[in-house]
């Protein structure tokens, strides 16, 4: 007979019996003063032991889009007019077709709600032309240029779709502020912001599916470019994972970070032609290739060796950056040491 009352309920035991064990335990108490648990109080408190939860078994997380989007609520975020919406709409074809996203990512089948709700559907319609110029467009992506807020019944409507669908996997919402409902008068913006999104990543979990919504980043730039999403720390406190798509100097990197995720640096690339984004790598080794390409083309076009100082002014560069990068060139073979501090390409 389980002692501890919560463990007799887990087991699936009545009321009636639970009354009984509780009656029992007490007369071996010898009338001792140790309080019990109010039964209404034990049935609405909806708590578990450790000893239960350790004999409790998941199945794994998933990822839908694998490396960068998994089962959860995402927060898709970037400056106006950066490919966010490009992006998403790449990983809901993806998934819907059980093809490649971002041009390298294998993405297992599954239904995909995506609700543009910036576009019409002309716009969309030329997005997808653009994306897809040959073959049939997928059954398994439905697509939906208007939403209703989530608290006026936005959310029911996401809910309705997910469990009509066969193997729900996806919903995108793009934008946030299309379908955020309005801040309380009297809420704090913190919890204005959780209590937004929240809702979002709740439904994500009881159905086992990714939700990604596009956000905005503010203008004010952040040592932590997961700092910049437009908003308090509610939103990204209430996502599963954020995402952060930003361009700076050296190209563009989607930044990342996730309950559930390994940490993201990742370089990407932008085709305008196609509408595709591409997986360059890592970005801390893209950049460095990318910075070692300037070091040989700037020596490829002096007539003599150059200081590093001379390299530093030819390729725009930190000076430290071309002092440290010329030590491991010369390590690896790609450059030579010239006399005291200057450096050629090799004969």
């Amino acid at each position: 007979m389980p002692s501890d009352p919560h463990e007799a309920f887990l087991a699936g035991k009545t009321l009636a019996d639970i009354d009984a064990d509780i009656a029992r335990q007490a007369g071996a108490m010898n009338k001792r003063s140790t309080k019990l648990v109010p039964l209404d109080r034990l049935h609405s408190l909806n708590t578990f032991t450790a000893r239960a939860l350790q004999e409790m078994e998941f199945p794994p997380i998933e990822y839908v889009v694998p490396g960068y989007v998994v089962e959860g609520l995402t927060l898709l975020t970037g400056k106006p007019k950066l490919g966010k919406s490009w992006l998403a709409l790449d990983w809901a074809l993806a998934v819907a077709y059980g093809g490649i996203a971002s041009g390298s990512i294998e993405c297992p089948e599954g239904d995909v709600l995506y609700a543009a709700l910036e576009d019409n559907p002309r716009r969309l319609h030329r997005r997808m032309q653009q994306l897809l110029p040959d073959g049939t467009w997928p059954d398994r992506l439905e697509l939906m240029t208007s939403l209703r807020r989530l608290d006026a019944g936005g959310l029911d409507d996401l809910r309705t779709w997910a469990d009509a669908a066969e193997n729900p996997r996806l919903i995108v919402v793009d934008t946030f502020a299309c379908v955020r409902p309005p801040r309380a008068r009297n809420d704090g913006a913190y919890d204005a912001d959780y209590a937004s999104l929240s809702p979002l990543q709740v439904m994500a979990g009881e159905r086992s599916l990714a939700v990604v919504v596009v956000h905005h980043v503010r203008k004010l730039e952040a040592e932590d470019p997961l700092d910049t999403v437009s908003g308090t720390t509610g939103l990204t406190g209430a996502a599963d994972t954020v995402l952060v798509l930003n361009r700076d100097s050296q190209g563009v990197t989607l930044y990342g970070r996730g309950r559930d995720i390994e940490d993201i640096e990742t370089a990407m690339q932008f085709d305008s032609t196609t509408g595709r984004w591409s997986i360059l790598g890592a970005a801390s080794m893209v950049r460095k290739s990318d910075e070692r390409k300037k070091i040989i083309d700037a020596l490829a076009e002096a007539t003599e060796p150059l200081g590093p100082s001379e390299i530093a002014a030819a390729t725009g560069m930190a000076n430290n950056n071309v002092r440290f990068l010329l030590t491991k060139m010369v390590a690896s073979g790609e450059v030579e040491r010239v006399g005291r501090a200057q450096y050629a390409l090799p004969l």
